[in-house]
């Protein structure tokens, strides 16, 4: 039961509602309109509904029944749900890049809360960029909220193989282009790599995301876990309708849910589960719309000291993350972290994360691993320093060859994707297994937007030698479903003059992971004379939002969040007057 600590009166709906003046009459006889009666809304919370359903969303196909469910629950626990549609950015079909249109998300879902009569949000998100961007607007926003994931989708399937999204696309074309796959075959992993609604079941950025949504307390527990087709997902939907009524009547808004210890356990929690790299970028920004303080000093300490237990595509062999579901879930895994995590903390159910764990169970130690027996030893993620990157960048050392943890070699360097693309493809190409793959120009605002270009293919010509991996840098990012010696991040981003920007083929580059160094083996004094003759790109934009991103965006080691709408710019706006 829970203690309703807020009367009728004290609803922030009733500021447009309850006064017995002319603007309040004018709101009324519009809910009115709509065919509600004031036993609608009198004395009831009024929950918001942000859904991100669209039909180029294939992640999120089943939002417009799951509002439905959500409704259902809303009205059980005695509130009123409205849904509102939000931005719904893809990662299939968007373009150039979803990360382009992460902050627009969060800027959409902070101003359409504060500025509308809600009591409490329900945000419905989960393919990558519309987890932290719902978030990040519903902490600036600050009324209390809850997150309602929309699942991974099942498993894919093909010739009685089992096919993860992203993974088995860039594994296959691969032994496409190495001319091993027919067009036959081709089209049948083409048509059986994604068999369902929901977001990529990989542990890629989308499955990451809502985990970490689910370790801040944000989601109901379990909730992230939960496939998307399953029947469970729609029982989960009504659950968190009614836990965000409670939620308003307690006043449980998310200054008590996002705090030091919450982020650090998400952090942790990312770690263990080997996360998409993007899980820095995406943290960073969430955890400074709280005024929580998270450098990649932070991430890096945690990667070293704990080790990947989850078992799933691309860091584990071979499972999937509806085996992960089956295994135990995020909570059988929070479990087994033990005291890696702050229990005492504060979760949207009202209860300490400790209580939410009580009865978790592992049903598969092959799949949720135990400490003693991890598929990594460290952490999914370690951060890099060096002259190439004075701000950091970011690999994943567990889905890499352990032979280029560290290494040496000449460069490749290629100044957008479309000429590394042509160079990839030609089978002349002059390339070793020992040379690095460099590609600029593609971080935030050189990109632009940030783009998942990070995994660059590798060379055709290696391919028909049998080589499936080499080390390759840039400051882009790549899809969390991506594996491979791929350093990411680089900041600051060459497009702006980050030392990326000074590199020429032929320069060798050393990478030394376990010093956590990426260094430019190029003298100093060589470096400052490139700097002097250096000059600087053309802006990507010159108007409407694109140039508002390049005018604000921050770099990835402090999150590509814009640089107004961190808690450390300002406090967040007032409640909107009302006249």
């Amino acid at each position: 039961m829970t203690s309703r600590r807020l009367a009728p009166r004290d609803l922030r709906s009733a500021r447009w509602f309850a006064p017995d003046d002319l603007r309040s009459f004018g709101h009324r006889s519009r809910m009115m309109q709509m065919g509600l009666d004031p036993q609608d809304w009198e004395g009831r919370p009024i929950i918001g509904i942000l859904n991100t359903w669209s039909e180029f969303n294939p992640c999120h196909l089943h939002f417009r029944d799951r509002a439905e469910d959500v409704k259902r629950g809303i009205a059980q626990a005695g509130g009123l749900g409205i849904e509102i549609p939000t931005i719904s950015v893809d990662e299939s079909f968007t373009k150039p890049t979803s990360m382009l249109y992460r902050n627009l998300i969060a800027i959409e879902a902070e101003e359409t809360i504060r500025s509308h009569p809600l009591d409490g949000v329900l945000l419905m998100g989960g393919c990558d960029k519309s987890t932290p961007g719902l978030v990040m607007g519903a902490i600036s926003a600050g009324v209390p909220f809850i997150f309602l994931p929309a699942g991974p989708m099942l498993r894919g399937n093909y010739a009685g193989k089992v096919l993860g999204s992203g993974s088995d696309a860039w594994k296959y074309w691969d032994e496409r282009r190495a001319g091993n796959i027919s067009d036959e075959e081709w089209l049948g992993v083409e048509g059986g790599i994604a068999r369902s609604y929901g977001h990529c079941m990989t542990m890629g950025t989308a499955s990451t995301m809502t985990a970490i949504a689910e370790a801040l307390g944000l989601c109901l527990p379990g909730a992230s876990s939960i496939p998307a087709p399953d029947s469970g997902h729609k029982r989960m939907s009504a659950q968190c309708g009614r836990r965000i009524v409670d939620m308003v009547w307690e006043n449980l808004r998310p200054d008590a849910l996002v705090t030091p210890a919450s982020v650090r356990n998400a952090a942790t929690v990312a770690m263990a589960m080997g996360c998409s790299t993007n899980a820095v970028v995406h943290l960073l920004a969430m955890a400074r719309r709280a005024g929580v303080p998270l450098t990649l000093e932070d991430f890096d300490a945690l990667g070293r000291t704990t080790p990947v237990i989850a078992n799933v595509r691309p860091s584990g062999s071979a499972y999937l993350m509806e085996d992960f579901f089956y295994a135990g879930g995020l909570r059988g895994l929070m479990k087994q972290l033990g005291g890696r995590l702050d229990r005492d903390v504060l979760t949207c159910t009202g209860a300490t994360l400790g209580k939410t764990l009580e009865g978790a169970e592992i049903y598969n130690e092959d799949v949720i691993r135990p400490l003693s027996n991890p598929v990594y030893h460290e952490g999914s993620l370690a951060v890099l320093r060096g002259n190439l990157c004075p701000d950091g960048a970011v690999i994943k050392p567990a889905a890499c060859d352990p032979r280029f943890h560290v290494h040496q070699g000449p460069v490749l360097v290629f100044d957008s994707y479309p000429e590394m693309k042509a160079a990839v493809e030609d089978e002349d190409l002059d390339v070793t297994p020992d040379h690095i793959l460099v590609l600029r120009n593609a971080g935030p605002q050189g990109g632009p937007g940030f783009p998942e270009w990070g995994m660059l293919p590798i060379p055709k010509a290696l391919i028909k030698q049998g080589h499936r991996d080499m080390l390759r840098i840039s400051d882009a990012r790549m899809s969390g479903t991506s594996y491979g010696a791929c350093i990411l991040h680089v900041a600051p981003e060459s497009f702006i003059g980050g030392p990326l920007a000074l590199l020429r083929t032929g320069d060798i580059v050393r990478l030394d992971l376990p010093k956590r160094r990426l260094d430019t083996l190029v003298a100093d004094d060589e470096l400052a004379a490139r700097r002097a003759a250096w000059i600087r790109p053309e802006p990507r934009f010159h108007r409407g939002y694109g140039h508002m991103f390049n005018e604000h965006v921050t770099q990835a080691n402090e999150g590509c969040d814009f640089d107004y709408l961190t808690a450390r710019f300002g406090p967040s706006a007032d409640e909107p007057a009302i006249y």
